[in-house]
């Protein structure tokens, strides 16, 4: 048996390659497909099987390009009611690669249609040698159930029963491979390792060590981090199958004055991607900010309509086709074009330009003495409850589209993360909305700290 790791970055996504001797399957397998096939080709394989766990609700699935690349086989839940070609598994179902026995267990709990592949070598043993776990149970905690609306209760009793009653019956020798890792929104405390074992986690994940089921779901249910916008999209995306990479439009490099021409259809948005020091300096009024070095595919998969055409301000066209990999992979497949020469070419063409102050911890610290200066903590609600500064207004960044009536326009505010980048992001989303006195703390509340104004 052959095992190969692959992980995506920022999104936390874990993926796999299991084979025999001529033949292996790839496992929850992500949007971009080449190393896939690139490992297999080294390794002499063909791939046969393209296998999910479930209908992934973070990430759009290259399960139909690889299909259409390999001419492998797609089996996915029968509960996830998929649409395109491929084989149904319910529980008890079992297939063959090679010398390995595939069976499969029906878990449903973090999502409906949740599922787990139990792996047997036969060439080494007639026992469990992996159990390839999706989001049902991760290394250190187990996959959240509060993603379907009215059904969180329901779903984490479901996910109780099948982790006691199916999961961690299996041998405590046996392997287990997540699809995600420390970072993902899936989980509320994710371990850092890519893989574990039944007899480890039965004893040191969190969650599955809470034994009252009463307890379990409520430890599921409440205080949960949010879940973003995209998540409900992606399920859906997955299930019908995803556009074809090689089908989606190409990214045009635009003059300053195309862009200034598209940017004006109401279908279209613009989005820089610039650090946030660079987009605070100069930026395109009404764009909204994502800072590349920060989680960009989650923050952009939340908060970007997915309805609308974009447009990238980047500081590079390298730059701005990384941005486009990372988008898709959240089902944001409307990219359109970006501004050749950013910033710099867009003011040397003579067209408006918006700012954003960068204070620095000393100039945070100044402002908000000021009685009428309002500090604005866009961090999570767990993040605010560790460790804020008194008086500082908690609204989540991404919650601003909605929350910002809560604030008056008029006031000056100051937006506040951790390190400036998630605090950019709101500052974007309120100047959107008619806020003109907004400043972004840079280096956030960990800078504000290192700077002495607040205790560690």
């Amino acid at each position: 048996m052959l095992l190969k790791h692959f992980f995506t970055e920022k999104i936390a996504h874990n993926s796999y390659l299991i084979g025999g001797k001529t033949t292996c399957a790839i496992i929850d397998p992500s949007r971009y497909i080449d190393h896939y096939l690139e490992t297999a080709d080294a390794e002499g394989m063909k791939i046969t099987h393209i296998l999910e766990t479930h209908l992934h609700a973070d990430f759009v699935s290259g399960h139909m390009d690889l299909a259409d690349e390999t001419g492998a086989t797609i089996y996915a839940p029968a509960a996830g009611e998929c649409t395109f070609p491929h084989v149904p598994l319910s529980a008890g179902d079992t297939f063959q690669i090679g010398n390995m026995e595939f069976h499969v267990l029906e878990t449903p709990g973090h999502t409906p249609d949740s599922l787990i592949y139990v792996v047997t070598d036969g060439s080494r043993g007639d026992t469990p040698v992996a159990a390839f776990t999706g989001d049902t149970l991760f290394v250190g905690d187990v996959g959240r159930p509060d993603l379907f609306p009215g059904r969180a209760h329901e779903l984490a009793r479901t996910l109780y029963e099948n982790l006691h009653t199916k999961v961690m019956t299996l041998p405590p020798e046996c392997l287990i491979f997540p699809a995600h890792g420390a970072g993902s929104l899936c989980g509320k405390t994710i371990g850092k390792m890519w893989f574990s074992t039944i007899g480890y986690e039965n004893t040191c994940n969190t969650a599955l060590n809470i034994r009252d089921p009463e307890d379990f779901i409520q430890s599921l249910t409440v205080d949960m981090p949010p879940a973003p916008d995209h998540f409900a999209r992606c399920s859906e995306i997955n299930r019908q199958g995803p556009a074809s990479i090689k089908n989606l439009p190409p990214l045009i490099a635009m003059k300053p004055a195309e862009f200034y021409e598209r940017m004006f259809n109401p279908d279209t948005i613009v989005v820089s991607i610039q650090s946030y020091t660079t987009f605070g300096g100069q930026h395109i009024p009404n764009s909204y900010h994502l800072d590349m070095s920060d989680n960009f595919p989650t923050y952009a998969g939340w908060v970007l309509p997915s309805d609308k055409d974009i447009l990238l301000v980047a500081d590079s066209p390298e730059q701005a086709h990384e941005a486009v990999i990372q988008l898709r992979q959240v089902g944001l497949d409307q990219t359109k074009g970006y501004l050749r020469g950013s910033t710099h070419a867009w003011a040397f063409a003579g067209y408006a330009t918006s700012h954003i102050p960068q204070l620095s911890p000393t100039e945070t610290h100044a402002k908000i003495q000021d009685p009428d200066t309002v500090l604005l903590d866009v961090r999570t609600k767990e993040e605010y409850e560790a460790r804020h500064i008194p008086g500082a207004v908690n609204i989540l960044a991404m919650d601003l589209r909605t929350r910002a009536g809560e604030l008056n326009p008029d006031e000056p505010t100051i937006a506040m993360c951790g390190s400036g980048r998630r605090s950019s992001l709101a500052c974007s989303i309120l100047k959107q909305q008619g806020f003109s006195d907004i400043y972004n703390a840079a280096g956030g509340i960990n800078g504000y700290i290192a700077a002495g104004f607040l205790s560690k």
